[in-house]
């Protein structure tokens, strides 16, 4: 299996000059043209589909499509193994998870996700949500770090509900804690207190060997970006921040070519929105990244336009996008693609080590938005209304007309 940590990778940037327009040709989504006869270098690997529930399978439709045809470009071969998750799993087998679904994944070289959730499921159980599926599949492939660009195409910015002045240029990684913090923490659950009152209760709980995991994946990741880290914390009230500023600050001493900062997590979200430029890379725990990164993402105009990367010290890593599965536009044609294309892309950059691949389509899809293709999220006056379909064509006529990429 390809190692995941693959932090000297390139970080994720916008493409300021437009490829050329592509040929008026249509390509058909699965028509894959092989850059040269096989060979026995030919690099082959094995990527987990899980598309999940409503909008999950049509974006990983396109997002297949975009591997195969990108990869068949670069001389790679794919074999895909489609499975079950979240409420689409429930619905068959009864359960969020099956273990066919982790049995295959853990055998893979990376695994790639749509999202998962929905309205019919919103009334289970704990362990009968499709959200516990989830959890407990990164705790599976032991993934412990997510990685979660936040960039204002230079395309969209008018797309930002901030003024162009404060959103123009904004490139943000947040780093978060994946697998610990409240969260997972036990003890936790439901009691009643002295007055006969139900309570519920949840623990915020980090151990050293945690914290240095992922501070030292954010400081590697900061290298490769501006060399500025801001750490999120709220250790002036919870003792599980007051362990995670020393320990951070600590391990500082070992990158001193990285600028360390710390600041509170109300603080965090207000700069945000007030100068988010002032942050590049930024490290935070499990819940409080689970909040930041979300907001970060409406600074670039829309939730569908963002991937992420949640991946270990060795195994399959898990790409997905970050917006949710959003049930009340399933199987309308509606949905935004460009998230989970971008998250194939992460997938080939860090968790194949594939950046040639991964560089074809992270062009395309900014050449795709260069000749004005908008799904209705970020679609303004001037620009061509798209469904989910057509952009992943667009996408793949964009894929099709490049030269080499040269990473």
């Amino acid at each position: 299996m390809a190692a995941c940590l693959q932090l000297n990778a390139k970080p994720l940037k916008p493409l300021l000059q437009p490829f050329p327009s592509s040929s008026n040709e249509s390509l058909k989504p699965r028509a894959i043209r092989c850059s040269s006869a096989p060979s026995p270098s030919k690099r082959r690997y094995s990527i987990t589909l899980l598309p999940g529930d409503g909008i999950g399978p049509e974006v990983i439709s396109v997002a297949k499509n975009v591997l195969e045809l990108a990869g068949s470009l670069e001389g790679i071969q794919f074999k895909f193994h489609e499975m079950l998750l979240g409420g689409a799993a429930l619905d068959v087998t009864g359960v969020p998870l099956p273990d066919e679904t982790v049995s295959m994944a853990k055998q893979s070289d990376a695994v790639l996700l749509g999202a998962i959730g929905g309205y019919q499921w919103d009334n289970n159980e704990k362990h009968l949500k499709p959200e516990t599926g989830l959890l407990q599949l990164r705790e599976a492939l032991k993934v412990f770090a997510n990685l979660r660009p936040a960039t204002v195409f230079p395309q969209l910015v008018d797309a930002s509900t901030l003024k162009r002045e404060v959103a123009e240029g904004v490139d943000i990684m947040v780093v978060r804690e994946l697998t610990g913090g409240i969260y997972f923490g036990k003890p936790r659950g439901f009691s009643t207190n002295e007055n006969g009152e139900e309570t519920g209760f949840n623990t915020e709980i980090y151990a050293a060997y945690e914290i240095d995991r992922i501070a030292r994946v954010a400081f590697e990741t900061a290298r490769k970006r501006q060399g500025k880290l801001c750490s999120v914390d709220k250790a002036n009230v919870l003792e599980a921040s007051m362990l995670w500023r020393k320990k951070v600050t600590a391990i500082a001493a070992d990158y001193p070519d990285v600028e360390l900062s710390h600041m509170y997590v109300d603080n965090a979200a207000m700069q945000l929105v007030r100068y988010p430029k002032q942050f590049d890379t930024i490290l935070t725990n499990n819940i409080f990244g689970d909040i930041i990164s979300d907001e970060a993402s409406m600074i670039t105009g829309s939730i569908g336009m963002l991937p992420s990367a949640s991946i270990g010290k060795s195994g399959p890593g898990l790409f997905e996008p970050i917006h949710g599965s959003a049930p009340d536009i399933a199987g309308q044609d509606k949905a935004n693609p460009f998230a989970t294309v971008l998250s194939a892309a992460m997938l080939l950059r860090y968790g194949l080590g594939e950046a040639n691949a991964a560089k074809r389509i992270e062009n395309a899809v900014l050449d795709t938005l260069n000749r004005g293709f908008r799904t209705g999220d970020i679609h303004s006056a001037g620009t061509k209304l798209a469904g989910c379909k057509q952009i992943g064509e667009e996408i793949l006529k964009s894929v099709d007309s490049q030269v080499p990429a040269v990473v």
